[in-house]
């Protein structure tokens, strides 16, 4: 984007006005940003700035004189709405920089008639640093996050990336490490806003991919801002202490990338520091690998199209707090992989489950706490007005109630929920109890406007508000007075910016005005009207506007003395905030337990997946909001036989829209939730943990990088097969049907054989290849399961009931006509179908699973040498030179394929 304002071709006799000097120069400083420059009550946009905000926000594209004989485009935003339309550019990934007037107009005017007011940038606006209210998702974190690259900086001499992200709105602050192969999946997780990184790293087309995957805006920095080896002194720099010893261990990329988000920071908030909580390190080995694919295909947070609405987030939030869904947000982001914490948590939910007026009544108190955390950094940032401290007083105010509402208990509490009540304890009480009685219930949304301070609070404030407002009864009582005495009902005692306070009255009756210039002194005459003061008139407004000014003063030193007392107290307040988010969710899924019939899962470190009457969360609430049929729950157990033994593959086959796929996803949604901690819509389940979620379901291409439907899932499919492990769970669906019939079942062959001989992984596996069941005869922890369907007078009935066995036909045509394919095309398919059938009397699977070997053959050492080798090519060889599979019709290839058969028992014959 050019930024440039000065055209090419200027005349050299123009001149350059001195407001124009002035924003060029400013906007010379801060090229990659839309100038929000402030003239009076307007943010103005000049240039190719103008062009850019008019379109973005459409409205209207105006001029302003000229520049170097250019007409300066222009337009302008209202300084009272200007959060509105930040909330448009920010969203279409523009960053802004607001330009403030620095002084009154009126000093400026003291300089000379020709001086420029004094304006400066106070702040970038970038979509990671945001933290106005109205700018921002109450249910989502916003998170800013820096990625860096450190070659050889692991034992293996594998490049290792450093991650650090930082919600300003909350002053949150996590690092970690990344991977080649993580790496996708943590910033999955993460799900940042804004990603700032090197700008050589960008150049990189691998990284700048996997970046615009992450759906960030993207912000290339210069690599110093990354530089390791200042890193440490940077952050103990920041934080205000010597060492980091106190914050923990860290490793290089870590400290790299916490190094380079903070320089960001400092750069966007010009001086400003936001109450950033320590870094804190979270091991990426402690949470569920879940790759993007696999997070796109489950809907997790988001559905495929984009929404909120319909994901399985949405489904199970049941919590009244901003602070808790985030809360809730990021455990279904990154379930856990350790047992005790998992069960900390179940722990807390079954608590609130068995004590239903504890919960209730507390849910009813935390629906009145406002966002603390939020209301916390606006105000350190010197952002906050009056109702960010009302947010902290309430805030405060509730978390006493709720240590009262949780302590009556006939059982032991749980841990989790003992150290929430145990940070509630700890919140600065006495503060909460000032704050309340300071400011009024309704207050303005700015400190500028005045009159926040309750009454009754500061006996100054109260005398000074007391003489303002009795003033103005006074000069109530002074008009009654002069029109009373000079006979003229018309007068009126009126006030403007102007004059202050004056006397009118109509021309017409201003005789009796005139006629006693010492007590009336005329100021202004109108068309129709005449104004005049007296000295009486003018000591009131002079008592009057010291009152009212006095007591504005009064009132910002109170704001600016309770701001410092929260931001002193800000680490108890966070830490109050954060255990009402985990009382918030603990109480929320027990409110989702109790209402859906969810139960509290067995997790441990077993192999096992034992899954009874499993539902599908989204679906069946979906049924539910519909008011039609009954969710069908099945059962799944893909754990080992044997203790210590690997889990299984189920092979599942029936036809189009029987079920498959929501099987398949309900299996890996209840995987998750287990291990966030939630209970799952199932009657019971047990679960060995799972440490890495692998799905391959539905089809999309990857135009942008040139690759096809088919390409993408093999894509995904090698990601699974090179990654999954013992403890992974896998789901892939229709593997192959993106290809000639031949080659997608080959390919889908291998791949179970994959995962039953190198992966060992627990899987489910549908597919529409019915020769694939021949397979469980070999592979012992193979197992085929089926959709039950029935047929009624030509039409088929989903039953959607999986049952052990293996479907013998797809019903495609069947479902074809379900969907409205013409009749004819449904009578013709039906010929079609019966002559093939007639044709294939046997199936190339069933035929070769005797011959082919297992997938393990491939995979044994080369034999030695020495070993005896084959003499010449084979009969079967030979015939396969003279086969040009590119050239081969299905029916022609089917043949070669019975001839090869013969030909390698005539060769096994003359041997």
């Amino acid at each position: 984007m050019s930024q440039n304002p000065m055209p090419e071709t200027a005349p050299a006799d123009t001149r350059v006005t001195p407001m124009m000097a002035q924003y060029v120069e400013i906007k010379t400083a801060n090229p990659d940003s839309l100038l929000f420059y402030r003239m009076g009550d307007f943010y103005e946009l000049f240039f190719e700035d103008a062009e850019i905000a008019s379109r973005a926000l459409g409205i209207t594209l105006t001029k302003r004189g000229k520049h170097l004989g250019e007409d300066i485009p222009m337009c302008g935003v209202p300084v009272h709405a200007a959060d509105d339309y930040l909330q448009k550019l920010i969203a279409l990934g523009h960053r802004v920089a607001v330009c403030e007037q620095m002084e009154d107009p009126a000093e400026a005017k003291k300089r000379g008639s020709k001086s420029v007011v004094r304006r400066d940038v106070i702040r970038l606006v970038t979509p990671g640093t945001l933290t106005e209210e109205r700018l921002l998702d109450s249910g989502a974190n916003n998170f800013l996050c820096g990625l860096t690259r450190l070659r050889g900086g692991s034992l293996t001499g594998d490049s290792v990336y450093g991650l650090a992200w930082i919600d300003m709105s909350t002053g949150s602050f996590q690092v970690s490490e990344s991977d080649d192969q993580r790496l996708a999946a943590d910033l999955a997780q993460i799900s940042p806003r804004e990603l700032i990184l090197p700008d050589n790293l960008l150049q990189e087309n691998e990284i700048r991919h996997l970046a615009q995957q992450s759906g960030a805006a993207l912000s290339p920095v210069p690599r110093a801002f990354f530089d390791s080896s200042t890193a440490t002194d940077r952050l103990a720099h920041y934080f205000g202490v010597k060492t980091l010893d106190g914050f923990g261990t860290f490793s290089r990329p870590e400290l790299s990338a916490a190094a380079g988000i903070l320089a960001y920071i400092e750069k966007t908030q010009l001086g400003e520091r936001p109450p950033l909580d320590p870094p804190v390190r979270e091991a990426g080995a402690g949470r569920m690998l879940i790759d993007p694919a696999t997070r796109a295909n489950l809907e997790l947070t988001r559905t495929l199209g984009g929404e909120k609405q319909g994901s399985l987030l949405a489904t199970i939030d049941r919590t009244v707090t901003g602070g808790g869904s985030r809360l809730l947000a990021s455990r279904l982001a990154g379930p856990l992989l350790n047992v005790g914490e998992i069960n900390r948590r179940h722990d807390a939910v079954e608590f609130f489950l068995d004590n239903e007026i504890m919960r209730e009544g507390l849910r009813q108190t935390l629906k009145g706490a406002p966002d603390m955390a939020r209301a916390l950094s606006r105000i350190a940032l010197q952002r906050g007005g009056p109702r960010d401290i009302l947010s902290i007083a309430l805030g405060l105010e509730a978390a006493k109630r709720v240590l009262d509402q949780t302590s009556a208990s006939g059982g032991a509490i749980p841990a989790e929920i003992e150290a929430a009540r145990s940070s509630l304890e700890k919140a600065p009480h006495a503060l909460g109890d000032e704050l309340s009685r300071a400011i009024k219930e309704d207050p303005p949304l700015l400190k500028r406007d005045g009159g926040f301070i309750a009454s009754g609070y500061d006996a100054n404030l109260d005398e000074l508000r007391s003489l303002r407002d009795e003033s103005r009864k006074v000069i109530a009582k002074l008009q009654a007075d002069y029109a009373e005495e000079l006979g003229l009902r018309s007068l009126k005692i009126k006030h403007n910016n102007v004059l202050g306070w004056f006397i009118e009255t109509p021309s017409a009756q201003a005789e009796k005005l005139t006629a006693d210039p010492g007590r009336f002194i005329h100021r202004q005459t109108m068309a129709g009207a005449m104004r005049f003061t007296t000295t009486e008139l003018a000591d009131l407004e002079s008592k009057i506007a010291s009152a009212g000014e006095r007591s504005q003063a009064i009132e910002f030193e109170i704001f600016d003395r309770l701001a410092a007392a929260i931001v002193a107290s800000g680490d108890a307040i966070k830490a109050a905030a954060y255990g009402l988010s985990i009382l918030d969710v603990s109480a929320a899924l027990a409110k989702l337990a109790q209402e859906d019939g969810y139960v509290r899962p067995l997790v441990d470190d077993s192999r096992a997946f034992e899954i009874k009457a499993a539902r599908h969360p989204v679906v069946e609430q979906a049924l539910k909001a519909s008011g039609g049929q009954s969710f069908v729950a099945n059962d799944a157990d893909l754990g080992p036989e044997t203790q210590g033994g690997t889990g299984r593959i189920w092979l599942i086959t029936g036809p189009n829209m029987a079920g498959k796929s929501t099987f398949l996803r309900q299996n890996a949604l209840i995987a998750v939730l287990a291990q966030m901690g939630a209970f799952v819509p199932a009657a019971s389940a047990h679960i060995g943990v799972v440490d890495r979620l692998f799905s391959r379901v539905g089809a999309a291409d990857d135009l942008a990088r040139g690759r096809s439907t088919f390409m993408v899932e093999m894509v995904e499919t090698a990601a699974i097969l090179n990654q999954a492990g013992d403890r992974s769970l896998v789901i892939l669906d229709e593997i192959g049907r993106g290809t000639a019939t031949f080659d997608g079942l080959s390919i889908a062959w291998a791949t179970i054989e994959h995962l039953h001989e190198v992966n060992k992984s627990r899987a489910l596996f549908a597919t529409h290849y019915h020769e694939l069941t021949a397979l469980s005869q070999k592979l012992d922890r193979l197992s085929n399961a089926t959709v039950l369907v029935k047929e009624w007078k030509g039409d088929v009935v989903f039953l959607h009931e999986i049952v052990p066995g293996a479907a013998d036909r797809s019903y495609g045509i069947q479902v074809a006509k379900l969907a409205g394919l013409p009749a004819s095309v449904v009578e013709r398919s039906k010929a079609v179908l019966s002559q093939l059938e007639e044709q294939d009397r046997r199936s190339p699977a069933e035929a070769l699973i005797d011959e082919l070997p297992l997938f393990a053959a491939f995979t044994q050492p080369k034999a030695q040498a020495g070993a005896t080798k084959p003499q010449g090519p084979s009969a079967v060889e030979e015939a396969l030179d003279g086969i040009d599979p590119d050239d081969l019709t299905p029916r022609e290839a089917l043949d070669a394929l019975y001839k090869l058969k013969a030909a390698r028992k005539a060769s096994s014959a003359e041997t």
